[in-house]
């Protein structure tokens, strides 16, 4: 079993953080040391905006390179099996609200969610209600907007 502080990803997912990890570390970093040298070569530090501007996007750039590793530490891997019969992390579900009207998701960690891409997290209020639930169950999210309840139509 995964700790609590784990973070959930898709291979994809998990490709995609190590993937800007990658270049955080290789390009950004070149980008940033390039600024630095061109902003030394333009004399006194203490008021070159250049110079500042540039420790400013090396301190950004190191707390992302930071935050990345932190959650690629932590990062568990989670392959959806259909065959399980319950939404799970990874699962496609398609839910029906009261008024009948359908809905496709995709439950994915927090990292993950886009909500554009009808991605929904684990952690959310609809991601938690649907979790080991299954296909023909009713369940209830409790959200901002009050207590909603979807039905589960299919689980892919």
């Amino acid at each position: 079993m995964a700790e609590l502080d784990s973070t959930y990803f898709s291979k994809e997912g998990l490709a995609k953080l190590k993937k800007e990890l990658e270049s955080l570390k290789t390009k950004k970093r070149k980008e940033i040391a390039g600024r630095l040298e061109y902003a030394k070569s333009l004399g006194d530090l203490s008021e070159n905006s250049e110079y500042q501007e540039a420790k400013e996007s090396q301190i950004m750039n190191e707390a992302k390179i930071a935050e990345l590793e932190d959650m690629l530490r932590r990062a568990v891997v989670v392959e959806h099996s259909a065959s399980r019969g319950q939404v799970d992390i990874g699962s496609q579900v398609a839910v029906e609200d009261i008024s009948g009207k359908r809905l496709n998701f995709t439950i994915v960690g927090a990292n993950e969610a886009s909500p554009a891409e009808n991605k929904i997290s684990n952690e959310s209020p609809l991601g938690k209600a649907l979790l080991n639930h299954k296909k023909g169950e009713t369940v209830s999210a409790h959200t901002p907007k009050g207590v909603l309840e979807y039905k589960i139509v299919d689980i892919i």
